[in-house]
Formats: structure tokens, sequence, C-alpha cells
């Protein structure tokens, strides 16, 4: 996999996370027989947060040690920190930091992949990230 892919692939699990987030509890009121999916659980962010950790340090690293844009490792991090603190806090800061936290860190995440992203596409000509 080349970094653009993993890139695109963990800002829309980052964008799937955050639909999830904030249309469910209304898609639950709507259409009573979705809760039979049990995506409301603490499995289907445990899940998530194991999908798009591996991908998103596998693309910011890549990222980083091609363009030298640290900063976008460090907000990468900071967006998965958000994401760790989410689940792990979720019981002493409630269903609405948890939700503040997760948002946020997705946020963070997609905001350092897009830029990430950008900052390959930009560089192409003379660029490795690319995969080829």
């Amino acid at each position: 996999m080349n970094q653009l892919f993993t890139d695109k692939l963990a800002i829309a699990i980052s964008a799937v996370c955050a639909v999830h987030c904030l249309i469910l509890p209304f898609a639950l009121i709507w259409v009573p027989s979705i809760a039979s999916l049990h995506l409301d659980n603490e499995g289907f962010h445990l899940w998530m947060l194991l999908a798009v950790v591996p991908i998103s340090i596998y693309a910011l690293t890549t990222g980083c040690i091609q363009h030298k844009r640290y900063q976008l490792l460090i907000l990468g991090i900071v967006g998965l920190g958000f994401l760790v603190l989410a689940i792990l806090l979720g019981d002493f800061i409630g269903e609405f930091g948890e939700k503040g936290f997760t948002l946020f860190g997705t946020g963070l995440l997609a905001v350092g992949h897009f830029l990430n992203y950008r900052s390959c596409r930009s560089h192409k000509e003379n660029c490795d990230c690319l995969g080829q």
C-alpha cells in the first residue's frame, strides 16, 4: 500500500466514525431496528480504533519521512490520543464527553491525513510516497 491510498483510507474511516457519532442516535430514533446491529457498544469503537491506528501510523510516518513535516505526524498522534482517551475515559467523561473526544480526535486525524495527502500530491514529480 502506498501512502496516498492509506491517507485516503484513514480520511474515509475518520468520516465514518464522525457520521457514526453524529447520526447513530437519530437513526435509532427513526429506524429502531438498527439497534439490533449493536453499533452503539464499545466493541465497535475498539474495532474502529484497531483499524485506524496502524493505517494512520503508517501513512503519517511515511509522509513525515518523505517530506519532513513533523507537525503532521504530531497532529495525527494527538488525534489518535484523543480517540484512545475517548475509549479509556468513556465511563468518567460520559457519553457527551466521549463523543466530543472522538469527534475532536477524528477531526485532527482527518486534517493531518488531508495535509499529508496534499503534501505528497504537490511533490509528486520527485516523491517516493506514491509507491512507484
